[in-house]
C-alpha cells in the first residue's frame, strides 16, 4: 500500500494560487522530499493532505484514507511538524509534551525523555524562554513521540544548528529503517540529495519532476570543469558558466562528440567529467519550464 496518493489535487484561495492538479505517490517506507523555495506550495500540499486545508478540487488517500471523509484517523496516525511551532504560554516545556501525548491518548514519557536527551532540549523551561531553534526541538518531540507509521515535517531543520540538524536526522533514518513512512518538504537541496530515496519538485503550485534521487540527475547535462584556460569552447548546449583563476566550469547539454572536437582546439591541462549536483538539477528543472 503507498502511504499517500494524490491524484489532481487542487486547493486554490479564490484569485490566489495554491496547488494546481498535482499528482504524487509515496511508496509505505519510503524517505520522500518535496522540493521547492518558499511559496511554491509545499505547505499548502502538506495541509491539504493532512485535511487542514479542503481541497478544491482532486482527491488523496493517506494510508488508502481520505483526506476528506476520515482525516481524524489519519491524524491518529501520523506525526506532523509545521513548519512554524506555536505553542501556549506560559506552559513549560514539559507539560507541553504531555499535553501532546495526552491528546493522543498515549504514554510516551520513555520515549520523549529519549528524544529530548538526544536533542539536548531542557524540558524545565517556559516555552516563551526558547529560541527559535529550541522550540522547533519541542515541536519535533511532539511529533515524533508517539512512533506514528508516517512523519509530514514541514521544513522541519529551520533554526537547529548543524549538529542537531544531523542528530534529527539521524534519528529520521532510524525511524525509517524502523518502517515508518518520512515525507518532508525542504528548500535545502543538500538535505535531499543526503537522506532522501525519491524527491518531487514543485513550482508555483505545479509538480515539475518526481522520481528516486538519483534519476532526478539524469537531465542530459554535465557538469564539465576545465584547467588551464579562462573560457568554455564556443558550442552550443553551455550554460551556467563559472570561470576564475585559470578555471572554468560550465553545464553542457549537447552532443559528446561536439564537445570533444571543441574541446581539441583548446590548450587545457585538466578536464572533469560529473554529474550535476542536486542544486544545479533543481535550476534545471525550474529554468527550463520557466523558459517554456
Amino acid at each position: 500500500m503507498a502511504a499517500i496518493v494524490a491524484e489532481n489535487l487542487t486547493k486554490s484561495y479564490g484569485k490566489h494560487r495554491g496547488i494546481s492538479e498535482l499528482s504524487l505517490c509515496v511508496g509505505e517506507g519510503d524517505f520522500y522530499g518535496f522540493i521547492g523555495p518558499n511559496g511554491a506550495g509545499k505547505s499548502t500540499t502538506i495541509r491539504t493532505l493532512l485535511g487542514l486545508l479542503s481541497p478544491s478540487g482532486g482527491h488523496a488517500k493517506v494510508f488508502g484514507m481520505d483526506i476528506v471523509k476520515e482525516k481524524t484517523k489519519i491524524l491518529s496516525r501520523v506525526g506532523y511538524l509545521p513548519s512554524e511551532t506555536m505553542f501556549y504560554r506560559g506552559l513549560y516545556v514539559r507539560d507541553i509534551i504531555r499535553l501532546s501525548a495526552n491528546l493522543r491518548k498515549q504514554d510516551c514519557r520513555k520515549e520523549a525523555a529519549f528524544l529530548c536527551e538526544r536533542l539536548q532540549l531542557d524540558t524545565s523551561r517556559k516555552i516563551e524562554e526558547l529560541s527559535f531553534g529550541n522550540r522547533k526541538k519541542v515541536g519535533i518531540v511532539c511529533a515524533l513521540q508517539h512512533k506514528p507509521g508516517l512523519y509530514i515535517l514541514d521544513e522541519p531543520t529551520g533554526g537547529l544548528d548543524p549538529l542537531m540538524q544531523r542528530e534529527f536526522y539521524a534519528i529520521l533514518k532510524e525511524r525509517n529503517q524502523e518502517g515508518a513512512t518520512v515525507f518532508l518538504s525542504s528548500h535545502i537541496l543538500s538535505e535531499v540529495q543526503r537522506y532522501c530515496s525519491h524527491a518531487a519538485i514543485i513550482r508555483e503550485g505545479r509538480l515539475l519532476a518526481a522520481d528516486r534521487v538519483e534519476c532526478l540527475g539524469h537531465t542530459g547535462a554535465k557538469r564539465v570543469t576545465l584547467c588551464g584556460v579562462d573560457k568554455p569552447p564556443s558550442l552550443d548546449g553551455i550554460k551556467d558558466i563559472k570561470a576564475e583563476n585559470g578555471t572554468v566550469s560550465f553545464l553542457y547539454s549537447g552532443a559528446p562528440g561536439c564537445l570533444l572536437k571543441g574541446l581539441l582546439e583548446m590548450e587545457i591541462t585538466d578536464i572533469t567529467v560529473a554529474e550535476p549536483d542536486m542544486e544545479e538539477v533543481f535550476m534545471h528543472y525550474y529554468g527550463e519550464r520557466k523558459e517554456a
